[in-house]
């Protein structure tokens, strides 16, 4: 079993040569310069490797690229093992990183909740407090007590 440092390591490596190789060595028009590796995650006993990518574009050109990185994914371990020497060079899984997805629908909440903020700040103004302007005890009411009476 490897330290998580080790792995840590093995990770960015990893997502650096696939990043360099997608870019300069692979010639497939299905990856193009649409592909962006986002993250990377090793096991700890160093065998499989997850690389997360995301691609700009339609839902067609992602499916395109997901076809792209299945079909390299050979060429690009044999790069990992040369850049890697390790004894054994992991797996490589790809999977579409939900990153962009989960900030569009961050984004839309967000959106949201302003428009919400706005309706309230509209509906306050011109309105006044429903126990006038301040609704606190202060000490010469403590004075009486609630049926009027001084208290004694």
């Amino acid at each position: 079993m490897a330290d998580n440092a080790r792995a840590k390591r093995l990770a960015d490596l990893i997502r650096e040569v696939v990043a360099q190789k997608l870019q300069r060595g692979i010639k497939d028009p299905r990856l193009g310069s649409h592909v962006t590796i986002t993250d990377t995650r090793v096991t700890g006993d160093l065998r499989e490797a997850t690389v997360f990518y995301t691609v700009y574009g339609d839902d067609e050109e992602r499916q395109a690229a997901a076809a792209g990185l299945e079909s390299a994914k050979g060429i690009l371990r044999s790069e990992v093992g040369r850049a890697a020497g390790v004894k054994f060079t992991p797996t490589l899984t790809f999977v579409a990183d939900a990153l962009p997805d989960t900030a569009r629908t961050i984004e839309d909440l967000l959106d949201k909740a302003r428009q919400s903020d706005q309706k309230v700040r509209e509906a306050a103004t011109g309105a006044t407090y429903a126990a006038g302007a301040d609704p606190y005890r202060k000490p010469a009411d403590d004075e009486t007590d609630t049926d009027g009476d001084a208290t004694e």
